[in-house]
C-alpha cells in the first residue's frame, strides 16, 4: 500500500512538474530588450505562428502552439509585441492574445518635405507610404483643417509622439494635429492676430528662420527682419526657400542661376510668403516670429567667421559690405555652391 502511493505521489509530482514546465519555462532565446515581432493587420494564427518561426525568438515552437490551443486563442490582434528574456508560453499566448503590444515613440524633428514626413511615419509605424500619401493629399481632410496641402506640414510639430504601431494614417495625423491646436494657446493666436498672420503663416516664416541659425538672439532679428520686409511689401528673398525650390539642402553659396528658379517657393521671384513651410520649425523659432522685436532690419547676412551668426542692417549700403565680407571669407575657403 505505502509503495502504491509513493507512486501515486511520484506521478502526481511529475504531471505538476509537467505542467509547470509547458506553462512557465522559458520559451524564448532573445539577446536583448529590444526584441519585437510586429503583426500586420489581418493576420491570422497560421500567420503568427510563421512569424514567430521566421522571428527565431521562440526555442519551440509546437509547444506554444499547444499553449495557444489549450487557451483558446484563436483571434489574433495586430501590433508590436516585445519577446522578453525567460517568457515562458502561457505568458507569450496571453500577451498575444490580450493584445499587449509596446507602443511605438515616434520622434519628429526638423523634416523639410512631404516625402520627409510620410518616409519617418511609415518608417516605424505600420501605415504605408502610398496611404499617407492619399491621406496628405485628401481634398476632404484638407478642407476639414482648412489647409492646402502645402500648408499641412505646418500642423506637424516635431515632439515625441507615442503610436500603437498599427494605428490607423487618419488617426496618427489626428493626435499631431491634436498637439498642434493644443501649441495654438490664446496667447499665441492673439500675438499672431497682432502681426495679422494665421498661426500657417507663423510657421511658414518659423520654417526659414529655423533654416537660417541655431542662435536664440539670431532667430528673433531674422524674425524681425522678414516681419519688416512683410510689411512693406519687398520679397523676402530667404535663400532657404530657393534650396528648396531647387530640391538641394546641400548648398552653401546661392547663386543667381538658383534664384532664377521658376517656383512658387522662391521668395526672390515671389513676394510674399512661399505656398507652405519649408520643413517643421522648432518651438522655439515660432515663438521668436511671435516674439519678434521691433528693429528697423530690412537686410542680414551670415557673419563672415562663418560662425552659423548674422550680421544686419536697416540700409543697403551697409549691407552690402557685410556681403563683401561674407563672400570674401567664402572665396578664401573656395566655397563656391
Amino acid at each position: 500500500m505505502k509503495k502504491f502511493v509513493l507512486a501515486i505521489s511520484i506521478l502526481l509530482l511529475g504531471c505538476i512538474a509537467y505542467v509547470a514546465c509547458i506553462l512557465f519555462y522559458s520559451n524564448t532565446k532573445v539577446t536583448n530588450e529590444k526584441s519585437f515581432v510586429y503583426i500586420p493587420t489581418n493576420s491570422n494564427y497560421k500567420d503568427l505562428l510563421q512569424i514567430l518561426t521566421d522571428s527565431n525568438f521562440i526555442k519551440d515552437i509546437n509547444s506554444f502552439d499547444n499553449m495557444a490551443h489549450r487557451l483558446n486563442f484563436v483571434d489574433v490582434k495586430p501590433g508590436r509585441y516585445q519577446i522578453k528574456s525567460g517568457m515562458g508560453n502561457y505568458s507569450l499566448v496571453n500577451m498575444f492574445k490580450g493584445g499587449k503590444q509596446v507602443p511605438v515613440k515616434l520622434v519628429i524633428n526638423k523634416l523639410r518635405t512631404q516625402g520627409d514626413i510620410i518616409r519617418k511615419i511609415s518608417s516605424q509605424l505600420e501605415a504605408d507610404s502610398a496611404s499617407l500619401y492619399q491621406l496628405f493629399n485628401d481634398t476632404a481632410f484638407l478642407c476639414q483643417n482648412e489647409i492646402s496641402a502645402p500648408q499641412l506640414q505646418a500642423l506637424i510639430m516635431p515632439d515625441t509622439y507615442q503610436f500603437y504601431w498599427n494605428t490607423e494614417p487618419s488617426k496618427i495625423l489626428a493626435k499631431i494635429i491634436k498637439n498642434y491646436k493644443k501649441f495654438w494657446t490664446e496667447e499665441r493666436k492673439a500675438k499672431a492676430q497682432k502681426l495679422n498672420l494665421s498661426p500657417v503663416d507663423i510657421i511658414t516664416i518659423a520654417s526659414i528662420v529655423e533654416e537660417e541659425t541655431n542662435y536664440a538672439d539670431d532667430k528673433l532679428k531674422i524674425a524681425s527682419t522678414y516681419l519688416n520686409r512683410l510689411h512693406i511689401g519687398m520679397p523676402l528673398q530667404a535663400d532657404p526657400t530657393v534650396k528648396f525650390a531647387v530640391n538641394d539642402f546641400t548648398i552653401k553659396r546661392v547663386l543667381t542661376k538658383h534664384t532664377q528658379t521658376i517656383s512658387p517657393y522662391n521668395t526672390y521671384m515671389n513676394k510674399g510668403l512661399p505656398p507652405g513651410p519649408i520643413c517643421t520649425p522648432s518651438r522655439a523659432s515660432i515663438d521668436a516670429v511671435l516674439n519678434a522685436p521691433k528693429t528697423d532690419y530690412l537686410y542680414f547676412c551670415a557673419d563672415e567667421n562663418l560662425n552659423g551668426k548674422s550680421n544686419f542692417a536697416s540700409t543697403y549700403a551697409e549691407h552690402q559690405g557685410n556681403a563683401k565680407r561674407y563672400q570674401a571669407a567664402l572665396n578664401a575657403r573656395n566655397i563656391m555652391r
